[in-house]
């Protein structure tokens, strides 16, 4: 079907988009102590699913990966409707820091999230999903894998973590067709099974060289960029000249990752401030952890505006970088590549990038007194638009990225003898479309915004004998909204809204002892909505470590989740879909 009449056929609605995924609520988990979340599972098509197993039930009790073998599927051909990754994990009662873990498979990685942390009397367990549709094309083929989920287990640390793994290909039909997928889909890291890239510096880079196809129509690269060892709080962080003044990391508090092509700027993608399950107060977290801390989701960069430029025949270096990194940040990437079925060759050329020479430095300014009372503020914004064209087999594409990134972030001190108070206020943002044109008509037009604030206030009151209290409370939101159009009219939008709200009191003695905590409370409210009326709400409330109130469907038409199986209500990437067939 021409792009035209298929337009013309999504207006009016293709009959595969008629059905709903209703989400199953599942047993009330009120009165549990185990990690529990409001995010949606993916939506899956209608059919029985073929399944591959990874692995199962493996233990991760030391530092050692957990290699595995993969074979596609048997019987479900090679085009799925949807594929889709499930993983279980757990980790018996005990001590245990939270751990990142990863899957992996041919390089590319599959899943990175971390771990809940346990406590004395409580095992906790969690089940995570990703849609990887996209990556259908490395699905395709046997390949090698692994798990990476590194534990230390002795006298001290007891939680032993255990993890089971596999992979769902929903078949394509008449109800739910394949989408078009990526042709190529290629790790920037160097581990030909795969692992993470850590980055200490802002110079430090994730890179790889390569040699691609002669018909590369449009690119995409996934981000993932993880805060890691004195760079876990970065989001609390101040400026070296003002460390020592408020007793806080340096460093600063800016953090954005750059996306290079051949040394040349080519995209940013904002990074999310996830708090693990240890992070600032471990009870914060227990049992409802932070927005996205068991499963990160990727940022994707459009790079398709560079599609004739990589199509040349002549090597190029993709790259990625964390500006503000200090020590250390893991990363991993993946590129996506669509080629043009009907032409073995095309060319074009980069034509506009405003985005070289916009460095990534950020204003800084203080109303810190000598006592070290006061605000930092840190600010940067960036308006940037890439244009570039390939001479395709339906005609000449111009591909234009238009965005805006911004950071602001206020660090506010009150310190004396009696008191030691940090306000963080922080709020990073992106606002972009990418357009595609085939003479004065816009084929594609996609349109993204997200925003990531968040809020911890940390007060930290001395008593006259030498005990204090720690009182954390934090707010984290993560809100993405999307439309896609064509030649002006928009075909398909959908909006993600993912808040935790959370609280807790330690008490420590004169020695600095823990001797208890208080208050503990915590709420998530996850909400999702699209233009065909598919609809997902579900919140949970916590106190003294316990699930107090869950709800799902309220707000929701009939009172019920219902979301379209080709829907991202998780905020999973989508350039396109089956919906759209882009």
């Amino acid at each position: 079907m021409g792009v035209f009449a298929r337009s013309l056929a999504i207006a009016g609605l293709t009959c595969f988009a008629c059905s709903a995924y209703a989400a199953d609520a599942g047993a009330s988990p009120v009165g549990s102590s185990n990690t529990t979340t409001a995010d949606p599972t993916v939506p899956r098509p209608p059919g029985q699913p073929c399944a591959v197993q990874l692995f199962s039930n493996d233990t991760f009790n030391d530092f050692g990966t957990r290699p595995y073998s993969y074979a596609p599927p048997v019987g479900c051909g090679t085009h799925w409707a949807k594929v889709v990754l499930e993983a279980d994990f757990s980790v018996t009662a005990g001590r245990q820091f939270d751990r990142t873990g990863s899957i992996w498979l041919g390089g590319v990685n599959l899943y990175f999230g971390t771990t809940a942390e346990p406590s004395a009397t409580v095992a906790r367990s969690w089940h995570v999903e990703r849609d990887l549709t996209d990556y259908s094309a490395l699905l395709r083929n046997a390949g090698q894998g692994q798990a990476i989920l590194w534990n230390l287990v002795n006298g001290t640390y007891t939680g032993v973590l255990h993890g089971s793994a596999k992979l769902l290909f929903y078949p394509a039909s008449g109800r739910a067709p394949a989408p078009r997928v990526p042709d190529q889909v290629i790790p920037l890291g160097s581990d030909p099974v795969g692992s993470v890239t850590n980055l200490s510096t802002s110079t430090d880079q994730l890179a790889k060289t390569l040699s691609l196809p002669r018909n590369v129509e449009r690119a995409y690269l996934d981000v993932f960029a993880q805060s890691q060892n004195a760079d876990e709080f970065w989001y609390t962080c101040v400026p070296d000249q003002y460390a020592a003044a408020v007793n806080e990391c340096g460093g600063g508090n800016f953090r954005e990752a750059e996306v290079s092509i051949d040394g040349q700027p080519a995209g940013v993608a904002p990074i999310y401030p996830w708090i693990y399950t240890g992070g600032i107060d471990p009870y914060l977290w227990r049992p409802v952890p932070g927005v996205q801390t068991m499963n990160f989701m990727p940022y994707r960069v459009d790079l398709s505006p560079f599609a004739g430029v990589l199509s040349d025949g002549a090597q190029h270096t993709v790259a990625l970088s964390v500006a503000g990194a200090n020590n250390y940040f893991s990363t991993a990437a993946t590129l996506l590549v669509y080629q043009d079925p009907h032409k073995k060759q095309v060319s074009g050329q980069v034509t506009r990038n405003t985005l070289v020479g916009q460095a990534p430095v950020p204003t800084i300014a203080s109303t810190l007194d000598g006592s070290g009372n006061g605000d930092i503020t840190t600010n940067l914004s960036r308006h940037f638009v890439i244009e570039g064209y390939v001479d395709t087999s339906h005609g000449r594409v111009q591909n234009s990225v238009d965005q805006t990134v911004s950071f602001a972030d206020t660090q506010a001190f009150t310190v004396n003898a009696s008191t030691y108070r940090q306000v963080t206020d922080q709020l990073t943002a992106m606002d972009g479309v990418s357009r595609s044109r085939i003479g004065p008509i816009v084929t594609r037009e996609y349109r993204q915004q997200v925003s990531y604030p968040l809020h911890v206030d940390y007060d930290q009151p001395v008593a006259a004998d030498g005990s204090f209290a720690a009182a954390t409370t934090v707010q984290q939101g993560y809100s993405l909204r999307r439309s896609r159009a064509f030649a002006g009219i928009t075909l398909y939008a959908d909006h993600v809204d993912n808040t935790v709200d959370s609280a807790d009191t330690l008490d420590f003695d004169a020695s600095g002892n823990l001797t208890g905590h208080s208050g503990q409370a915590s709420t998530q409210a996850f909400a999702y909505r699209d233009s065909l009326g598919g609809c997902y709400r579900a919140d949970v409330a916590s106190a003294a470590g316990a699930v107090t109130a869950y709800s799902s469907g309220q707000g929701c038409p009939g009172g019920q989740n219902g979301v379209y199986w080709f829907s991202h209500p998780d905020g999973s990437p989508d350039q396109g879909s089956a919906l759209l067939d882009w």
